[in-house]
């Protein structure tokens, strides 16, 4: 069996160094001023078991970047690339991946929400339930 040469928490840990870390504080505050859009990159079972942030938007991390490509069949317009951009999944890894990727396709106003939606809720904040 062939090993990793490199892992996946490596990958993760690199884009954190690359892309810009928000706090749910600071998420909380962006989405409250307006012309940010928050994008839940989870899978829709994960959405179902606890819940969406309210407004998030659903762009699953497999279709990311095709909704993401304007020139692409399946640009979706809240993906405007000047466009404040906030990336969030479960617990901050995939949207560090899913933020370094946007940032490689030319988007330069993207960010995570570190900690994800795990953290958000921790810290008190509102999720509601999917009907």
């Amino acid at each position: 069996m062939a090993s990793t040469t490199i892992t996946a928490a490596t990958l993760v840990a690199d884009a954190r160094t690359r892309i810009e870390n928000l706090s749910p504080g600071q998420v909380s505050a962006e989405l409250e001023g307006g012309g940010a859009v928050l994008i839940d990159i989870r899978e829709a079972d994960e959405r179902l078991a606890s819940g969406k942030i309210a407004g998030a938007l659903h762009a699953p991390r497999g279709m990311l970047e095709f909704y993401a490509d304007p020139t692409g069949p399946y640009y979706r317009p809240e993906f405007e690339p000047n466009r404040r951009i906030i990336l969030h999944c479960a617990s901050g890894g995939r949207s560090a991946l899913a933020a370094a990727c946007l940032q490689e396709m030319g988007y330069r106003n993207v960010a995570h929400l570190d900690g994800g939606v795990k953290l958000w809720k921790e810290q008190g904040l509102p999720v509601e339930p999917l009907s």
